[in-house]
Formats: structure tokens, sequence, C-alpha cells
């Protein structure tokens, strides 16, 4: 199986002044072909450092993509900082003039002269028509050249399908359509890729990151799948990642895995890939028939928003308030607002932030009673609202499911 490398281009994205989405698109594409994805960087728009890190990479990696600095502008090096780390020079390619010319043409609008630098390439270099936009992309091929200290297996595809540097725009639209429509199907082609790599991601509430590891720390060092924890606020991911030659063994090896998990963890699992801890809590109230009114203190109305996703008639609101006013208490005005809206349930959250350790209070009314918790959060005072939402969802989640 051949390995990649990603990177992206642009000193916009090292000022923080845009996000880099194309890695995490290139990323799962190329999992999806069962090629394994080492490592992704980002450089400014420096045609030596640029070359820099090409050469570098190309030392442990069969295939390099590029995103970015293909456009007109003096300050898009791609083109010429790959030419440099091969020692290429580069070249007019009247084809992709004409291409450029004919695509502006449809818009009524004539190319400036600088917008032919995007008809220039390494000498040598395979051409890619952008259907799409005016920056045409281009790949570098390279003979075979394994670094002594790969393992064999890796330098295999080192002599069989040698080494590439594939260069695409970094508008995310024009990238991902060149990607698709030439970029993946050469890669196949060229690799002889066969397999697949699938995750499943479970989703856990109401158990912390490392009690989980203590649980199941054993599959987490399972070569095929492999398993990893992912901490959020009051939530933890377990993702498992199957290589298999059909889509059919992945199923069959994440099944058994996922079945290990959920008999180690029991009701600690509450969903899994898309599935939301607000979304089985709203399921669980339609097919029961229940209301739900909720009262929140302090959060800026993070459990609402939530419980808002999709419309659900079995959300009837409730009050966001900043504080409560002096011989009020969350209790009282939770049994309040779940009068004045006629629901059948009631939850109250109330968000105490603080640094060092922050609190919740947690209230769920319901027809057998009242419950009540506190919970403490040692993280970042500011994520107390998303922490406080997912607690109190959980809390509810025990007494529906």
């Amino acid at each position: 199986m051949p390995s990649a490398e990603i990177i992206t281009i642009g000193t916009e994205i090292l000022l923080g002044e845009i996000v880099d989405t194309n890695s995490a698109y290139l990323a799962r594409r190329l999992r999806d072909l069962n090629v394994d994805v080492f490592r992704t960087s980002t450089i400014g728009d420096n045609a030596q450092r640029i070359a820099g890190i090409i050469r570098e990479t190309l030392a442990r990696t069969e295939i390099i993509i590029t995103t970015g600095g293909l456009g007109p502008t003096v300050d898009d090096p791609t083109r010429e900082a790959v030419a440099l780390a091969f020692d290429l020079e580069t070249e007019f390619r009247p084809e992709l003039w004409e291409q450029i010319v004919e695509r502006m043409g449809r818009f009524g609008r004539t190319p400036t002269e600088n917008q032919k630098r995007q008809a220039y390439i390494p000498k040598g270099a395979i051409p890619v028509k952008n259907a799409v936009g005016t920056a045409p992309a281009f790949i570098i091929e390279l003979p075979p050249s394994p670094p002594t200290h790969l393992p064999s297996s890796t330098e295999q595809d080192f002599r069989e399908g040698g080494r590439v540097v594939i260069c695409l725009p970094g508008v995310p639209r024009e990238m991902e359509y060149l990607a698709e429509n030439d970029v993946f199907p050469y890669l196949k082609q060229r690799y002889k890729l066969s397999g697949l790599i699938k995750a499943r991601v479970l989703h856990a509430a109401g158990m912390g990151e490392g009690a989980i590891d203590e649980k199941i720390g054993e599959l987490e060092l399972l070569a095929n799948p492999t398993v990893g924890l992912a901490a959020h606020y009051g939530m933890v991911d377990i993702r498992i990642t199957a290589k298999a030659e059909t889509d059919e063994k992945a199923n069959e090896l994440i099944a058994a895995v996922e079945k290990n998990i959920r008999e180690k963890l029991g009701r600690v699992i509450y969903g899994a890939d898309a599935e939301t801890l607000e979304g089985l809590v709203l399921a669980a109230l339609t097919e029961k028939g229940q209301t739900l009114a909720v009262v929140e203190i302090n959060t800026g109305g993070e459990l609402s928003r939530r419980l808002s996703v999709g419309g659900s008639t079995s959300f009837l609101g409730g009050k966001i308030l900043p504080g409560l006013v002096e011989g009020q208490s969350l209790a009282k005005t939770l049994a309040g607002e779940m009068k004045t809206l006629r629901a059948n349930l009631a939850l109250g959250l109330a968000a105490k932030p603080a640094t060092g350790k922050s609190e919740v209070e947690l209230i769920l009314i319901t027809p057998e009673g009242l419950k009540t918790e506190t919970r403490g959060y040692g993280g970042h005072p500011k994520n107390v609202p998303a922490w406080g939402a997912n607690s109190a969802l959980d809390l509810l989640r025990a007494e529906l499911v």
C-alpha cells in the first residue's frame, strides 16, 4: 500500500486568515482508496521553502499532493517551487493557455497577461486541465528511489508505482473536482489500488476518557482494526478503523470489535457515526409521547440550541437566563416553566464557570419526582456551556432510554 503526504500552500493559512479544509477532504478520500496518509503540512508562499519541503517529503513517501499557489499572481509560487525542487525549468503549454482563454471567453472576459503564468508548468510534467476554473493542475512522475530505512512493503510500492507529486488548486471546489475526476482515477491505475480503509465512530457519554481506556485499553493495541479515543466536552468518541479488500470484510472486522466494546461499556455507548445525543433524546421523547421544557442559566442557550435542531414538536422550549433573581432557585424556576408550557418533563441547567474548577447544577423533573446533580469540570471555563449541555442530555437519556 502506498503512503501519501498532503502539503497545503498559502501564507493566509499560516496567518489564520482562512481554515485549511483541503487536507481533511483529501485525507478522508485517500483513506477510502486504501492509501495511508502519514502527515499533513502547511507552508507559506515562498518558493525556496516549498521546494525544500517537497524534497524532504519525497525521502519518506510515494505520493505528495499539494494544494494552493497555482493562481496568476506573483505570490502563487507552486509551479516555480516544484520546478526548483527538481532542477527543472518551467515551460509554456499552449493547450493550457487555450483552455484559460476559452473558459474566460465564456463569461465575456479577456485574460490579462499575468494569467499566462498559469499556462507554465515544470518541464515534462503531465498537465491536468481545469474544467471548473482557470488554474490548471499538473503531475510530476518520478522514478522509484526507495530510502533504505523503509520497510520492504513500502520499498515494493516504490518499485511498482514510483513517486509522484500532484499539484492542485487551493480553491476547495476546484480541488475536489480535479481530485475526483482526474487524480484519484490516476492513483488507482498507477498504484493498482485495491481494498479500502473504513472507519466507524462510537459515541460515549457518562464516562471519562481515562475510565474508558481502562476498560478497552487492550483493544487499542490491535493492528487491524485499530481503535482510538478522542475526548470532547462530556463525551468520548471511540474510532474503529479497518483495512480490507472489500466493504463486506471491513464491516465484519469492525462489527467484531464494536460488539466487544459495547459489551465492555454497556449503556455508556449512546450512538455511532452521525448519531447525536440530542437526536437520541428527541427520538425517545417522540416515541414515548412526552414533551420537554428547559431552563438554562449562564449557558448562552447551548442546550436549547441543540434540542431545537430538526424542529421536533417534543421540545417545547423554555427560558434562557443570564442568572437568577434573588430568592429564586433553579428548581422553582424550572417547575414554573414546566407548568406554563404544560410539559411532561423539565430539564434545568445552571453553569458556574470558574478557573480551575467549574460546576454545573442539573435538575430533572419527571412525573415521579425531582432529580438533582452537581458535576464538576476541570477544563477551560468557556467550554462549560457545551460540557454542561452534554451532561444534561446524558441525565435525560438515563431517564428515557
